[in-house]
């Protein structure tokens, strides 16, 4: 009976040894899905500006992180704020886990909203997670546009301010900044790209701009050293949250006038800690999103990406997960008449009164 039961303890064993050698596709896990795969990152910005620059920071170390070592290549999709790829990423991409949009922050605001052109549900899309929350935005005017203070920034008729296209981030920031200074009848002129812009800018087709502070000082470091631009005031994100480059900068709270005004700027704040989010479509497996979520999680951590983030963007990262998205959303301001005023403010027809 002994040699019995030794010989029946040893038999699971020796099973289990012959099926490692007959059936080897059983006993060992299978490939990585993503093994042999190329992932399609669609870049709801122009090529050059900062978003292509956050992209370019990510791809080696998405690449390093995700399992099975696949392929990562990007297109550029660029058009409504980010409406245009959102729609895509919402109706035309498959949810294969293969494909991921990052839009500029613009189409999150679009939908809360309800502007015209979204079909996409902010419900339904998936966020896989954002490289920026905190940042400031800077507004600015050509040296020889001769407004030199803040008083000539007033007393300007028809000041005309570059942007991407209307809904995009810099645009509706531009919109704030003429919206809370009381600037007289600005005119808005669209369709570059963010270097574009400042080239515009310093050939005098347009007068002013809003910006990021630290693409200024990465993107174009002779607007400071040569003195070719007057700095106006500065919007922090969070409130607080001072620039080193730019304390010096009246924040933009210093010219609210109203409750409402400060609701306003309030809503944008919300909106811009948001970030600009990578998102995968409606549908995409669950699994394959964690794999995409994990990976970009510790892209995040690893401090040559948090270098060569800043190498190339210009600040540090302060990134923000897919969940922690998703909560910001559901926490936006929604009260109906705010968001009424603050979609006039950042639409395509004249500024409200202020």
């Amino acid at each position: 009976m002994e040699l019995l039961r030794v010989w029946l303890l040893k038999v699971p064993l020796t099973l289990a040894a012959l099926s490692v050698g007959l059936f080897p596709t059983i006993a060992f896990s299978q490939a990585p899905f993503y093994q042999g795969k190329t992932i399609t990152i669609l870049n709801g910005n122009e090529p050059g500006g900062t978003g292509d620059m956050r992209m370019r920071a990510l791809i080696p170390f998405l690449k390093k992180y995700l399992p099975g070592d696949p392929a990562v290549v990007a297109e550029f999709m660029p058009g409504g704020g980010g409406r245009k790829l959102a729609n895509h990423i919402s109706k035309v991409a498959r949810p294969d886990g293969l494909t991921l949009g990052f839009p500029p922050g613009g189409f999150i605001a679009s939908a809360v909203l309800g502007e015209t052109g979204v079909d996409y549900d902010l419900n339904k899309l998936i966020f896989v997670g954002s490289p920026e929350s905190s940042t400031h935005y800077v507004f600015l005017t050509r040296k020889e546009s001769g407004l030199t203070s803040i008083e000539k920034l007033w007393a300007a008729p028809n000041l005309r301010i570059g942007a991407q296209s209307v809904g995009h981030t810099v645009y509706i920031v531009g919109r704030l900044f003429s919206y809370i200074l009381r600037l007289k009848e600005p005119r808005f002129v669209t369709g570059y790209s963010g270097p574009e812009i400042d080239l515009a800018l310093m050939r005098g087709e347009v007068d002013a701009r809003a910006n990021i502070a630290d693409t200024v000082l990465k993107r174009n470091p002779e607007f400071m050293e040569k003195g070719l631009v007057d700095m106006h005031a500065i919007i922090e994100i969070p409130k607080g949250n001072k620039h080193p480059r730019f304390a010096q900068l009246a924040e933009v709270d210093a010219f609210i006038k109203s409750d409402r005004e400060r609701k306003i700027v309030d809503l944008f704040r919300s909106l811009r800690l948001v970030g600009s989010p990578y998102i995968l479509p409606p549908g995409t497996p669950r699994e394959r999103v964690e794999i995409l979520r994990d990976a970009f999680q510790m892209v995040y951590k690893d401090q040559d990406f948090r270098k060569g983030y800043k190498k190339l963007v210009g600040d540090d990262p302060s990134p923000l997960t897919g969940p922690e998205i998703e909560r910001a959303i559901q926490g936006l301001p929604r009260e109906a008449s705010i968001l009424e005023i603050f979609k006039q403010v950042t639409g395509p027809g004249p500024l409200p009164p202020a």
